[in-house]
């Protein structure tokens, strides 16, 4: 195991990387953030991560849900990507949960934190209400076209968005990626116990001119 996470090690040394293997953390949705994320944290040694899905891999999904391929259209996203992050990290448990989460949120184990990779308002308001109730933080993030927001909820509540259906627009796979990468950044450094700004809502786009620019809303208080 010190093998495999020697330049993490290098990083915070192996007290930090035996913390992050006692820690657990759920993905909700395994999308193109999902997949994402789970690369990531897998990745990172992080002791458990379990993913909530009941959507099916289908084609459309490939260009930006990297732990798919063509092969496994028709089947459960959330059972290939378990499946799939175990093989990269032979350390990692992770189990799969084909339920809707308002589902799996009746009879929960628990976490330290929640991941959400969803596509839609209405489930990230139940992960947040979930989540205050458990007295637990989550990493909220969302992507289409070339704009992202991400934040890490503690005290804040997300009862600041609207909660409407909206139709779904077109989305770049990098900027999919980018999100994913702060979201498994703040993730990471919360359960290694780093530093890390929470309640802050960072909004991510490339401007008409393709500049990438970053802004940030406190949302406390």
């Amino acid at each position: 195991m010190q093998d495999y996470f020697s330049r993490q090690i290098m990083l915070w040394g192996k007290k930090t990387q035996e913390l992050l293997a006692s820690k657990s953390i759920l993905i909700v949705g395994s999308g193109g953030l999902g997949c994402s994320d789970a690369l990531a944290l897998s990745g990172s040694g992080i002791g458990r991560i379990d993913i909530v899905d009941f959507d099916r891999v289908e084609i459309h999904n490939i260009h930006r849900q990297v732990l798919f391929t063509v092969d496994d259209c028709t089947k459960f996203k959330a059972q290939v990507a378990s499946e799939n992050i175990k093989k990269r990290n032979p350390y990692l448990k992770s189990d799969f949960y084909t339920l809707s989460f308002n589902e799996f949120a009746k009879s929960s184990p628990k976490y330290d934190l929640i991941v959400d990779a969803t596509d839609n308002l209405e489930v990230r308001a139940e992960i947040d209400e979930f989540a205050k109730k458990e007295g637990i933080a989550w990493v909220y993030g969302s992507v289409e076209e070339f704009n992202a927001q991400v934040c890490l909820f503690c005290d804040a509540g997300f009862d600041m968005f609207a909660v409407n259906k909206v139709a779904p627009k077109g989305i770049a796979a990098p900027m999919v990626m980018q999100a994913a990468s702060l979201q498994s950044n703040l993730a990471l450094r919360y359960l290694a116990n780093l530093e890390v700004a929470s309640d802050i809502l960072y909004y991510l786009y490339y401007n008409s001119s393709g500049e990438f620019e970053t802004k940030k809303f406190n949302l406390k208080g």
